[in-house]
């Protein structure tokens, strides 16, 4: 399944990520913002179940932001999931 929303609070435009039958990650895009942090973040998560990557990032904060693209990550993620 593909899921695609739009972040808050952040650099980043959109963010789009993949996730199987299983509920594992396969793959994450993220539009507008850090290149080089958004290609780490997918090579990180893309395998991850996509509950574990939730529990890993939610709350991360960038600088002075209460969030971050890992924390808005996972708030995507948490709603893919309650969905499911």
């Amino acid at each position: 399944m593909t899921y695609s929303f739009r972040p808050r609070g952040i650099c980043a435009q959109e963010m789009i990520v993949d996730v199987d039958e299983q509920g594992v990650i396969q793959d994450l895009r993220i539009v507008g913002g850090c290149d080089g942090n958004h290609k780490g973040l997918a090579a990180l998560v893309k395998g991850m179940k996509a509950q574990e990557a939730m529990e890993r990032l939610k709350g991360i904060s960038c600088g002075p932001r209460p969030t971050s693209c890992p924390d808005q990550l996972a708030r995507g993620l948490e709603q893919l999931l309650a969905k499911s």
